[in-house]
């Protein structure tokens, strides 16, 4: 099964994405590990991404997609999950003909729905474990109390630099004008699936596995 986490900033992809990975032996084709694992790689293509990111330009969208190509050519497990990509309609256009050409095929897109008022709050109470990227918040899960992530012990905790108020709406609208477009698109072609991305983690993760039925 192939799949897309679509929705706005701190609606939660990453969490999800790590579960069905876990629990659905798939794979999470999130944009920044593949860049990030690409730099320090050594291949041809990620010599092209550390010159690029050395010069402190933009990606483009031609690279990212020879790095899903990279991805789609190898052990496919019980498929992917795209978690960040496609963030415009032509990435989206253009990740449809590359699963056409690898013989590959969308099952679903699953819209992860917020409202705004709650995301902010949500986001600027988060931090993360800076090991392992386990995922906690000021009011629903805290950091432990005994100063260890509960999932690999370490004491490595940190906040996003943009995870305040005025930078997450910076990045909402962004999300809205380039990405929000992709709704429509997908529901146009049948592949759309809405679940609410506020609730609680296994509230949503229960919601998302019936929607992919």
């Amino acid at each position: 099964m192939n799949i897309i986490l679509l929705g706005p900033p701190g609606a939660g992809k990453g969490t999800q994405a790590r579960t069905l990975v876990d629990e659905r032996n798939m794979i999470q084709l999130s944009t920044g590990d593949m860049l990030r694992e690409a730099k320090d790689s050594g291949t041809e293509m990620g010599k092209v991404v550390a010159e690029v990111m050395a010069r402190g330009e933009l990606v483009t969208d031609e690279i990212v997609i020879g790095l899903i190509r990279e991805k789609l050519e190898g052990d496919k497990q019980g498929g992917f999950i795209f978690d960040g990509f496609p963030r415009t309609l032509a990435q989206a256009d253009a990740l449809a003909e590359l699963l056409e050409e690898q013989g590959e095929s969308l099952d679903a897109v699953v819209e992860m729905r917020v409202d705004d008022d709650a995301l902010v709050q949500r986001i600027t109470a988060r931090s993360t474990c800076g090991n392992c990227g386990e995922v906690y918040n000021d009011q629903t899960k805290p950091w432990p109390t005994d100063g260890k992530c509960s999932k690999c012990d370490s004491t490595d905790v940190t906040r996003r630099a943009d995870d305040n108020e005025d930078s997450l709406k910076q990045r909402l609208m962004e999300y809205y004008k380039k990405t929000s477009p992709l709704i429509g698109y997908y529901y146009a072609k049948g592949q759309l699936r809405s679940v609410n991305g506020l609730g609680e983690i296994d509230d949503v993760k229960a919601s998302i596995t019936d929607a992919l039925k």
